[in-house]
């Protein structure tokens, strides 16, 4: 974790990006009775900027503008001027590796289920982030499996990357902090496995690595990128329904996702796995294509 780990975040210094101008970090407010707050209207972004650029940013600013049709609103800025905002961003901020939060969501206007008249306001920070989960995650972090389950598809628009899907993730991590675990394991509605809080899974069978099917939650871009890895290496990728019986049959599991980036997992309640060769392959071929200037938007 980063140095200001124990400042809140409205206590911090620097440049934040609000609807197109740069703003003095403590003057980046919103009404209290804006929209976004209250009913859920807003989608965001998360991305790791590695040796000053952020890594996949135009795959991450395309899926925040598909998040925002999902929810029937239009962002007013270009693709090319929100990722141009970024860059600039991270100068003023002199940030060099951390993390980049874009993100959208309806004003003040209205103030009432129906919204369409609202202004969309957009804003962009970013502030050094280490990793996601603390020291004690080295060897492999801890799971339970959540009591929350993922919803339907035809219960949520489960594709845009929207805040309200995160109501469930926050109070199934809190429950699982409580309990001393690292995170969650969630199942969807089916009792299958689904995802982390805010990762995606993947567990490995000799050479095979599995990973459930995303027709309910987010189709991670980090998840993504590894699934291409691994078949680029000459691993067979099996995306396929996963029971939690089925738990005691894989060697290894891990987590992907752009906070969590690659995390070896070590139990899930009384199920274990060792990290060995997939996850630590997968961890430094990961690292290596971060670093890799190729990989980045200039």
């Amino acid at each position: 974790m980063s140095e200001n780990k124990l400042i809140p975040f409205d206590c911090r210094d620097g440049f934040i990006w609000l609807d197109g101008q740069f703003v003095d970090w403590k003057d980046a407010k919103i009404h209290v009775l804006t929209h976004g707050l209250h009913y859920g209207s807003c989608v965001y972004e998360g991305q790791r900027a590695y040796s000053g650029k952020v890594f996949k940013l135009r795959e991450h600013t395309e899926r925040l503008y598909r998040s925002a049709a999902i929810m029937d609103f239009k962002i007013p800025f270009s693709i090319a001027e929100i990722e141009a905002a970024t860059k600039e961003l991270l100068l003023k901020n002199g940030l060099v590796d951390g993390y980049v939060r874009p993100v959208v969501w309806r004003g003040p206007e209205q103030m009432s289920t129906s919204a369409r008249n609202s202004k969309i306001h957009m804003a962009i920070a970013c502030w050094h982030w280490g990793k996601y989960f603390d020291s004690s995650a080295s060897k492999g972090i801890k799971l339970t499996i959540a009591d929350w389950r993922r919803p339907p598809p035809s219960s949520s628009p489960f594709e845009a990357k929207s805040s309200g899907h995160y109501m469930i993730a926050t109070l199934s991590k809190h429950q699982a902090e409580n309990n001393g675990f690292h995170d969650a394991l969630m199942l969807d509605w089916r009792g299958q496995v689904a995802e982390a809080t805010s990762a995606n899974i993947f567990f490995t069978q000799g050479n095979t690595l599995h990973t459930p099917i995303p027709d309910c939650f987010l189709n991670g871009i980090t998840r993504q990128t590894i699934i291409a890895l691994a078949q680029s290496k000459g691993y067979d990728v099996v995306e396929r329904v996963i029971l939690p019986e089925e738990l005691d049959k894989f060697d290894e599991c891990f987590l992907t996702g752009t906070a969590a980036e690659i995390t070896p997992v070590r139990s899930i309640n009384n199920y274990e796995f060792t990290p060995d060769k997939i996850c630590q392959d997968m961890l430094l071929s990961y690292q290596s294509l971060t670093q890799n200037m190729e990989n980045k938007n200039d």
